[in-house]
């Protein structure tokens, strides 16, 4: 998609902030709580944008392929992927289609990608047919019932982050639903709210908010 391509220079600008810092890592955090990784596990990361969590995949030991339908995207990611000398295979693919055979892989992720994906069901099942049966399937989106998601979906946001304007966006209850015969287990993080002054940002203030605030990401790990 044309406006992922636009995205692509600054996309990574963001993780540079103090709030950025602080939701990539509790994200990460909760997804890697209930995805174990293992060295040597053939991992599928599905929309993985300029390969953020592809590489702490691979620096785990996993043997990891990243896709996504942004070849701008890809660019970063594989020089970044470089840099750090990790073999990561990055290829341009669209969620909805991935050109691989049945079970291929030992487990598949896909983080901050669903909520650009209307036909998210569709996507799932993708991500299902190429998991190989007792591999787990992980995703983590942005939580449509927290203080993030109505900031995402505010029409005044929106007109500074176009890219929102193409965003749906969903609850842990709706993914829940989803294969809820292979349902392990759902869990949310990023409870510190977007206004927040950068001064009280900290894992402290997370912790405290957790125990009234939804979070503003969440995760949802099924089992082939």
């Amino acid at each position: 998609m044309a406006l992922f391509n636009g995205e692509a220079e600054d996309y990574d600008k963001w993780y540079e902030t103090k709030i950025g810092e602080h939701a990539d890592r509790v994200e990460t955090e909760c997804a890697l709580s209930l995805f174990k990784v293992e060295p040597g596990m053939r991992l599928l990361d599905v929309g993985c944008g300029t390969g953020n969590f592809s590489i702490k995949l691979a620096r785990q030991g996993a043997s990891v392929v990243g896709v996504d339908i942004s070849r701008e995207m890809l660019v970063i990611a594989e020089k970044k992927a470089e840099q750090e000398k990790l073999d990561i295979e990055f290829k341009e693919m669209d969620g909805l289609n991935l050109l691989f055979p049945d079970e291929t892989f030992d487990g598949v992720l896909s983080m901050a990608t669903i909520e650009f994906i209307p036909d998210y069901p569709e996507m799932i099942s993708e991500m299902f047919r190429v998991c190989k049966k007792g591999g787990s399937i992980l995703v983590g989106t942005i939580n449509r019932d927290s203080a993030w998601g109505r900031l995402y979906q505010d029409p005044e946001y929106q007109r500074k982050a176009r890219i929102f304007q193409y965003a749906h966006l969903r609850t842990s209850e709706e993914l829940s639903r989803l294969r809820s015969n292979h349902l392990i287990s759902t869990r949310e993080c990023l409870f510190i709210p977007p206004d927040l002054p950068e001064s009280e940002i900290s894992s402290a203030k997370e912790k405290e908010l957790s125990q009234n605030n939804r979070g503003g990401f969440f995760c949802v790990l099924w089992k082939k």
